[in-house]
């Protein structure tokens, strides 16, 4: 046998004995890793049969298996973070960068920040103009006598650098009609808006229906409560806009020739493009999260059982994988066949069998799930108390 395997596994006694390094040493540093490899190696031996049985592992595989099973302990804790904070870290630093990111490091508790809410309620806020990071442009058109229709998008005062993009219109800033119009204004009758100027003690001022004659002082006070009104209540400008073309109401004299009316719009370009600026050791997505490896001092000892079991179910995976190699091995008097496929198939369904207790865990408490607990609850103690009588109060 010792011909056809050139390792034969031999127990380690000390920390002399635990040389070289794992494959990516990543925990080779830690003395708590150390410490813990000779009792990891004793641990799959025996479970494994050695002594009574001769194992034919190469230098370091067990070691190797025990770093595997730390890093996907920690990967599957790092995927339970990010399943439930994710969202807080987009935009945000990442923290670590570069070769650090293969490093181990304590994992800090999390802090709700609603940073993507934000972001989010910025691109809402800047659809109706009271927040966003898209910059809002002015322009400007002069008026011409008896033109009524002005082309915003190719005739209008922009600069020179966006006459080549679409823009988006957000506000028109025009004079409207004088307050005065609204003296003769035939729907002043209806009963809603008559019970509108009614209450402003106005209803018997009603255009059209009746008209008292007041001193100026009263209809001075009346036009810069309608203007007043008008800027509240509704849009102070007469015009229609659609796709860039302005329509102006009343239709422009000799007198307004030569007035500007001016506007505000966004560049269509700056409003579609979704990629943020300044993203440099920014958190653009799950693999640029500020998640190490989780250093293995920091593991509780739940989550060191799980590596032991992890470890064991590793080596039986690779211990089948070597024997696999010959399907039985020649005696004096006939031949043994060896366990390597059962070992393989053996291994791999521990393997998953932990995985899938560990997912499980992970998710029953998630803060999803703890959320749906807490509903849980919230009901059921409603119903209790729904149960329950209610006071007789006296007096």
């Amino acid at each position: 046998m010792a011909d056809k395997f050139q390792f034969v596994y031999e127990d380690p006694t000390s920390l002399l004995q635990v040389t070289g390094s794992t494959p990516y040493g990543i925990y080779d540093s830690d003395t708590e890793f150390q410490a813990e490899s000779i009792n990891m190696c004793k641990y799959v031996s025996r479970k494994l049969g050695h002594p009574v049985m001769q194992l034919e592992f190469g230098s370091g595989s067990i070691y190797a298996t025990f770093e595997e099973a730390v890093s996907e302990y920690s990967q599957q804790i790092n995927h339970y973070n990010m399943k439930n904070w994710m969202w807080e870290h987009y935009g945000n630093s990442t923290r670590i960068t570069g070769s650090d990111m293969a490093g181990t490091g304590s994992h800090e508790p999390e802090t709700p920040n609603m940073g993507l809410s934000v972001t989010l309620s910025e691109q809402y806020g800047q659809a109706v103009n009271v927040g966003g990071n898209t910059t809002l442009h002015s322009g400007s058109i002069t008026l011409v006598a008896d033109q009524q229709v002005y082309d915003l998008q190719n005739n209008s005062n922009i600069p020179s650098a966006h006459t080549g993009s679409r823009i988006e219109i957000q506000r028109v800033f025009n004079q409207g009609p004088a307050a005065i119009t609204k003296f003769y204004d035939p729907f002043a009758g209806a009963y809603e808006q008559r019970q509108l100027l009614d209450s402003l003690g106005f209803g018997n001022s009603s255009p059209a229906i009746s008209f008292i004659l007041r001193p100026i002082s009263y209809d001075i006070s009346r036009a810069q409560a309608i203007e007043t009104s008008d800027k509240i209540r509704k849009s102070a400008y007469s015009f229609e806009l659609v796709n860039n073309q302005l329509r102006i109401f009343p239709r422009p004299t000799s007198d307004d020739a030569g007035d500007k009316v001016y506007f505000q719009y966004y560049r269509k370009t700056d409003r579609t493009n979704v990629t943020r600026t300044s993203t440099n050791n920014k958190v653009s997505d799950p693999s640029n999260a500020p998640y190490k490896f989780i250093t293995y001092s920091d593991i509780n000892s739940a989550g060191r059982q799980w590596i032991r079991k992890y470890t064991l179910a590793l080596a039986k995976e690779l211990l089948g994988i070597i024997r696999s190699k010959y399907a039985s091995m020649p005696l004096p008097n006939g031949e043994v066949s060896l366990d390597g496929e059962a070992l393989k198939a053996e291994g791999r369904e521990e393997k998953a069998q932990a995985l899938d207790e560990l997912k499980e865990f992970l998710d029953s408490v998630s803060l999803t799930e703890k959320s749906r607990q807490e509903q849980e609850q919230a009901e059921a103690q409603q119903q209790v108390l729904n149960k329950a009588p209610l006071g007789i109060y006296i007096g």
